[in-house]
């Protein structure tokens, strides 16, 4: 009886530990201007063309997300309350339930003020 028990909530807890232990590696990547950034919040929402439509992705960005600046050739790391509404990006995120989380940001440059 116990040994059905032991294997019964062994079958529970095993899939959950392996799944644990698989790294989360980016899933989708998204480039887009941003629309908004929330430092308190570490979020940024880009908008970003799908098709004829445009999209809004709206991402957390946790502490340790490595934030580059690329000029020219070089890259230099930035922090988020460097990145502006207007500036170019480039980030690769995941899903997870709470939303999509960043895992790299790459700022690619800066919007055209307006066109005439």
């Amino acid at each position: 009886m116990h040994r059905v028990t032991w294997l019964s909530l062994a079958s529970l807890v095993v899939p959950v530990v392996l799944a644990a232990q698989q790294p989360t590696a980016p899933h989708d990547s998204v480039r887009g201007a941003i629309r908004a950034v929330d430092t308190r919040a570490r979020t940024l929402e880009v908008t970003t063309g799908v098709g004829l439509a445009l999209r809004v992705v709206r991402l957390q960005v946790p502490a340790a997300v490595p934030i580059t600046d690329q000029n020219g050739a070089q890259s230099a790391p930035i922090n988020l309350a460097a990145l502006k509404p207007g500036d170019v990006i480039r980030v690769s995120f995941g899903s997870r339930p709470t939303g999509f989380v960043a895992y790299t940001i790459e700022r690619l440059g800066r919007m055209a003020a307006g066109l005439r």
